[in-house]
């Protein structure tokens, strides 16, 4: 069947508006090329909005200590070594100069006394390490990063989903067809570089705190057109997420609030996080609690001398584990979390003026003042540290013309991301990926899209609206949702995964028979009927990839293999694609930092102390 649809030309095209995609497409343009970007949502909608607590950079303000070689070696430490050396090497350098540059180009940032940029503390940082306005860092930087963009000649493509991408003989990467969400009409993209920009996955899981876009385009395109993805069992369960009301659950209580001091008790009052660290973080964090409550009297007065922090800003997989034990052992809050308590480590005055979103959340959502009394949280679905996998100096996937930057990629983080570096990621790798893709497509052709191609992928999109008889997509996407959260969640085992991954097939063939109506205006069962492929097919490759990982490391816990392996698994990742619609699974092994680097890391200290034991 001839399909309609509008054609564009473009040097370089990126799918998403969110920090990463935005921060692409203004390297692109000012490298020359004629640039856009393809957003699903309304432009300063994107995700990264709700990014609260600070983007890290070794700005060394808050503490003269800090270095890129320390924040290069937490990251390492908090990925459990599994990350890309590279893609951390270059984070953790480049990062100031990116917090520089959005300053720069107007970003407000909050304050030392002196004038500087002003540092806090977060999860697995060894210094107070992250830029931050309030607790609303993600909205200046999208703001700044608009501001920007709109005076670089970018054209916008709002409220449409690219589909899927297109490739020439050779297989580079050509363009992409997208569709706009509130009419229906299909555009056809021409593109010499193509920069996915997508973000995560996590509406994957029925608790999580992503908004409705994160349905995991990005990751489903980039494999469908013959991209690998590494690292895709490493979900990061954030510990802290609204619990109370049902309506609200899962959303963000950002860990600025255990950065600004806040604390984690369970119902029996106790602040259990002192019986949860383990042996690797022994010497970092506080081991009693007068060493803990110096700590918060040294971050209230400004002074941060110490480097021991309270075992509340260990890693998240550890702390999000900790709240998880808890409940189950009976000890959780009324509504199945843990209570945080900022209110008597702060005055109302210093909550509202560190705190202002998470006040203002709380008040309207939940009828909790925090200024006097604690918040009920538990995980959430938050983060996926696996995604495409791409070039750490280009960000270029293994498909020619085709980068990745942000939380679709994959690399920086191992097997858990610190908080704060997923902010600096998108300005750093965002830059590179638009820098590449801008200067690769300076030698390249305007490519040709193949009409018989254009109009099979036109076809695709349109089939569900031919359906007449079927589900509702609705109903297969919350059960999909349900079944992730219930076995591939926080907590797994094989049993589980096996029938996860039954399960999978079955929504699969469940998806393929849906009724949603014929009219292309506003059709959101439509929009879900095209979202459940991408869900599926991601969500089979995270299963199938913690079905493999037999251990526990990071945002990935088995617990009917519940130790790290320091054998095989210590240093290989598992490696997703697709191969005749089928997804598919095979181990390499980590390529490892070079000497002068690997001084840094404290791993030779760890295995000697797993020898003397």
């Amino acid at each position: 069947m001839i399909s309609e649809y509008e054609s564009h030309e473009y040097d370089v095209i990126v799918v998403g508006a969110g920090g990463a995609g935005l921060r692409a497409a203004i390297e692109a343009s000012r490298q020359g090329a004629r640039t856009a970007i393809i957003c699903k949502s309304l432009l300063g909608k994107a995700h990264t909005v709700m990014a609260e607590g600070g983007a890290a950079a070794a700005l060394a303000n808050a503490d003269d200590r800090d270095s890129w070689k320390t924040h290069f070696k937490d990251t390492m430490k908090g990925g459990k070594y599994l990350n890309n050396w590279r893609m951390a090497q270059i984070h953790a350098q480049e990062a100031p100069d990116r917090i520089r540059e959005l300053e720069q180009w107007g970003a407000v940032f909050d304050r030392t006394k002196d004038g500087l940029t002003n540092q806090r503390n977060f999860g697995g940082h060894t210094y107070p390490r992250l830029a931050h306005v309030g607790d609303s860092t993600g909205l200046e930087i999208i703001r700044t990063l608009q501001e920007k963009g709109i005076h670089s000649g970018i054209d916008i493509f709002m409220e449409y989903t690219v589909r899927e991408l297109f490739k020439d003989e050779d297989g580079k990467c050509i363009g992409c067809i997208a569709y706009n969400r509130v009419d229906g009409a299909i555009h056809a993209f021409s593109a010499k570089s193509t920069i996915l920009a997508t973000g995560g996955i996590t509406r994957c899981w029925s608790v999580c705190s992503g908004s409705w876009e994160y349905t995991g385009d990005g990751h489903a395109i980039a494999m469908w057109a013959g991209a690998e993805l590494i690292d895709m069992e490493f979900v990061q369960f954030h510990p802290t997420g609204m619990v109370w009301p049902p309506s609200v659950r899962g959303i963000l209580v950002t860990e600025g609030v255990r950065g600004e001091g806040g604390v984690l008790k369970n119902s029996e009052g106790e602040r259990f996080m002192f019986d949860n660290v383990p042996e690797m973080f022994k010497g970092d964090h506080a081991e009693t609690e007068e060493e803990a409550t110096e700590w918060v009297r040294q971050v209230v007065a400004g002074e941060i001398a110490s480097v021991r922090r309270p075992p509340e800003l260990l890693t998240r997989d550890v702390v999000a584990k900790a709240i998880n034990k808890e409940v189950a052992e009976g000890r959780g809050s009324t509504h199945g979390g843990a209570y945080l308590d900022i209110a008597s480590q702060r005055t109302p005055e210093e909550i509202k003026e560190k705190l202002p979103s998470m006040h203002h959340q709380f008040m309207e959502l939940a009828g909790v003042d925090i200024t006097k009394e604690p918040m009920e949280v538990g995980p959430t679905a938050h983060y996926v540290m696996g995604g495409v996998r791409v070039d750490a100096e280009t960000q270029e996937t293994i498909v020619p013309q085709l980068y990745a930057a942000g939380e679709v990629a994959s690399g920086l983080h191992g097997a858990n991301r610190l908080g704060g570096n997923s902010l600096s990621d998108l300005i750093v790798f965002g830059k590179r990926a638009g820098e590449f893709a801008a200067k690769s497509a300076k030698n390249i052709e305007q490519p040709k899209l193949d009409e018989t191609e254009v109009n099979r992928a036109c076809n695709s999109i349109l089939d569900p609206l031919s359906q007449t008889d079927g589900e509702n997509p609705g109903i297969i996407y919350e059960s999909l949702r349900e079944m992730m959260q219930t076995k591939v969640g926080i907590i797994r085992n094989g049993n589980e995964l096996e029938k996860a991954l039954d399960e999978l097939n079955e929504f699969q063939r469940r998806s393929e028979a849906i009724s949603v109506g014929s009219s292309k205006i506003y059709n959101s069962g439509w929009h879900q009927a095209l979202d459940l492929k991408n869900m599926i097919d991601i969500s089979k490759a995270c299963t199938l990839a913690a079905l493999t990982r037999t251990e526990s490391r990071g945002g990935h816990t088995r617990d009917d293999y519940p130790t790290p392996d320091s054998g095989k698994w210590s240093h290989t990742t598992n490696v997703i694609w697709m191969e005749n619609n089928q997804v598919k699974i095979r181990q390499e092994e980590l390529k490892q930092p070079p000497a002068e680097l690997e001084e840094l890391l404290d791993r030779s200290i760890n295995k000697k102390k797993e020898v003397e034991k």
